[in-house]
């Protein structure tokens, strides 16, 4: 949005960083881990947004911050045989937006690091995927010489990321069949979903909360309530209570802290290493930083924050690219206000739940195809405000195209 409003008509450069040369929508990221989808068909890539909106785009990992002297500096690039592409560069800037986003927390447990898989990025989830390619063969052929096997995976967090993957694994074993794997279905599939807290989706009303967890339940899935992780080993999940649980595969998705580094770059935190802001989105640390999304932590009130959704990441970046409109117009900015619009969660194509806030006292809650429908509207208004109205209807098109001569399962 700067880019078309200020970097065309040359009022400003702005320039847009980031470790990748292509973006994904972070909610799909669930889809790539299980094979629903192909991740090249729906990457953007930043160059070409950049030539076509005003902006430029480099290509670097955000190293550190120096305040004092209003520059960042960007860590050498190396290629995969550790040959340096790019020097550590640095760069000046006059407003920098800090906007790198979140990763899984794992409070500390034992063994997470070491014996899980994450969802935080579009290399892990096509990690994952291969992973999990390799299950469905080894599995599949030990069912086919004889022997009584099953594939079993467990998933750690019962928010969406961790909800909607126990659904679309579900979907993507039912249709190994098709593609030349007959003998592993869903009698030979055992999906666990450990939650720490009491009930499934903190953010959906309890009744749709209940609904989600007794669908789960009919597709196969084993959920396990109020009973948290002590301890993560080699296939195996320590549960505070009851019997450990076995699995070939173990997803950690519970919780969300903004990134280690950060704490390297001199900006007052949160606990969870979120950077702290104003009313503005500016860092409480220095006014000429911002810190929108997932890394930035904002009040509503004395005793709530701005919770790291997709949808309050979209509501920061458009409150402050008109604040910096507005400033170059001479205007004084104006508070940032969170106002939530409900939450929609998808359980692959079985069915959808989701509520929508019409107010604080007031919400309407959705199942099943209605749901569904809206759910899949989250992502064409994400590519609206990407690629305008006429290129997402062209992009929807080519979606529509695609589901006739592609397979419905990516097996590579």
């Amino acid at each position: 949005m700067l880019g078309r409003k200020l970097g065309r008509s040359k009022q400003a450069r702005v320039t847009l960083i980031d470790r990748n040369s292509t973006h994904l929508w972070k909610p799909l990221l669930h889809e790539v881990a299980s094979g629903a989808l192909d991740s090249r068909m729906a990457e953007l890539d930043y160059r070409g947004q950049s030539a076509r909106y005003g902006f430029e785009f480099l290509l670097g990992t955000l190293e550190s911050v120096d305040k004092a002297k209003k520059t960042i500096q960007l860590a050498a690039i190396r290629d995969d045989r550790g040959k340096e592409v790019l020097a550590a560069r640095n760069l000046s800037y006059d407003r920098l937006i800090l906007a790198i986003g979140g990763v899984t927390a794992d409070f500390g447990t034992p063994g997470v690091k070491e014996h899980s898989h994450f969802l935080d990025s579009l290399r892990q989830a096509d990690q994952f995927h291969h992973y999990l390619l390799n299950e469905f063969l080894r599995v599949n052929q030990s069912i086919e010489d004889g022997n009584q096997t099953k594939l079993s995976l467990a998933i750690v967090g019962g928010g969406a990321t961790g909800v909607e993957l126990a659904a679309e694994l579900i979907h993507s074993v039912s249709l190994l069949s098709i593609y030349g794997l007959p003998y592993l279905d869903q009698k030979h599939l055992k999906v666990c979903l450990v939650e720490a807290d009491k009930r499934l989706l903190p953010a959906l009303p309890e009744r749709l909360s209940k609904s989600v967890a007794k669908k789960l339940k009919s597709l196969g899935v084993e959920v396990i309530l109020n009973n948290p992780v002590s301890e993560v080993t080699e296939n195996t999940l320590v549960l505070a209570e009851g019997e450990p649980i076995q699995a070939d595969l173990i997803v950690w998705a519970a919780g969300v802290r903004a990134p280690d580094v950060v704490k390297e770059w001199g900006l007052q935190l949160r606990k969870n290493n979120q950077i702290l802001v104003n009313p503005y989105l500016q860092t409480v640390s220095d006014e000429s930083i911002y810190a929108i999304g997932d890394c930035a932590a904002c009040r509503i009130d004395d005793e709530r924050w701005v919770p790291p959704r997709a949808q309050s990441a979209h509501q920061m970046a458009k409150s402050l690219y008109r604040n910096i409109v507005r400033d170059y117009r001479l205007k004084a900015p104006k508070p940032f206000v969170y106002k939530d619009r409900g939450s929609l969660v998808s359980l692959s194509r079985f069915t959808a739940v989701g509520n929508f806030m019409q107010s604080k006292s007031l919400s309407m809650s959705l199942e099943g195809t209605a749901a569904r429908w809206a759910y899949a509207s989250l992502y064409r208004m994400h590519q609206r405000v990407l690629h305008g109205w006429w290129k997402m209807f062209l992009l929807l098109m080519v979606d529509k195209l695609n589901r006739v001569v592609k397979p419905r399962l990516k097996l590579h």
